[in-house]
């Protein structure tokens, strides 16, 4: 009888250890989400800001539209990059590695971009080189990639436990609209 319950107790550990790590993946593309969503009210703030100092709405309005084409590529890049690695751990087992570290430099390279973007924008009056102070951002693209990087990698083994269907209509919760990027224009307003 008490092997009986040995048994049901390893389970349970197995099948709560398995669910952790996947569940760990929408962890931190969640957050991924969120820290990404951020940057745009504190950008348009700053370009506010200056516009309001040189008394020209130029300088808004042009900065508004920049910034727009640099976040929807990288709302684009986010929704390819949780396709191509849900399609990584579902393919073949031999290149998942190779598959996931590719779509996580390609990704982690259009962040540095964008960051990149957003430093050039928030620089005092506009000087390069002088930082402003008033600019708070919590964004940095390599550790933002490399936690989902690490969450995805774990979530191969969690896979590899999981049969038939539920494999790939776990990884379908990623195209729902919780795990895609706000649109800009609702950030904006």
């Amino acid at each position: 009888m008490k092997r009986y319950n040995l048994l049901t107790v390893l389970l349970l550990f197995i099948f709560s250890s398995a669910s952790a790590q996947m569940s760990s993946v929408f962890g931190s593309v969640t957050e991924a989400k969120s820290k990404i969503e951020a940057t745009v009210p504190v950008v348009v703030e700053h370009l506010k800001k200056i516009s309001e100092n040189q008394g020209n709405t130029t300088v808004l309005d042009n900065g508004k539209v920049a910034l727009k084409n640099e976040y929807d590529k990288v709302s684009q890049e986010f929704d390819l990059y949780k396709g191509n690695m849900a399609s990584c751990i579902l393919g073949r087992s031999k290149e998942t590695k190779k598959c996931l570290n590719y779509h996580t430099q390609y990704f982690r390279n259009t962040l540095g971009i964008y960051e990149n973007y957003i430093n050039y924008v928030t620089k005092k009056n506009g000087y390069l080189g002088v930082s402003d102070d008033s600019v708070k951002l919590d964004f940095k693209p390599t550790e933002i990639s490399s936690k989902i990087d690490k969450d995805f990698s774990g979530a191969v083994g969690a896979v590899k436990k999981m049969k038939g269907n539920n494999k790939s209509t776990y990884f379908e919760q990623l195209k729902s609209d919780d795990y895609k990027l706000q649109n800009f224009d609702t950030l904006v307003n």
